[in-house]
């Protein structure tokens, strides 16, 4: 099987950011981003997602290097000051390099 080399960016973050996250995930060249709600506990406590301000989401966007390096450093600088979110970046192997 022959895959290519891509970024899994993945984003954790409170829900009230969706809209405005898929917009500025797609200006900073995301092709696509699948968005899931999550339920958690971490250092700003437990988010079981109970009503609408308690939510969060998870952000999964498959792209190039130079695309995550964007996202990573432009959510930090944005959003890492006033929202609970946490990002991370994996090394994924995908099958159809065009789709990202």
């Amino acid at each position: 099987m022959t895959t290519y080399p891509r970024k899994l960016v993945v984003i954790i973050t409170e829900g009230a950011l969706e809209a405005i996250l898929a917009r500025e995930l797609m200006a900073l060249g995301a092709h696509g981003y699948t968005i899931a709600d999550v339920r958690g506990r971490g250092s700003h406590g437990a988010r079981e997602a109970a009503w609408e301000a308690d939510r969060n989401i998870r952000f999964e966007v498959i792209c190039d290097e130079a695309v995550a390096e964007k996202i990573a450093s432009t959510l930090r600088e944005k959003y890492y000051d006033d929202y609970a979110m946490t990002l991370f970046v994996a090394d994924i192997g995908v099958l159809r390099p065009q789709k990202f």
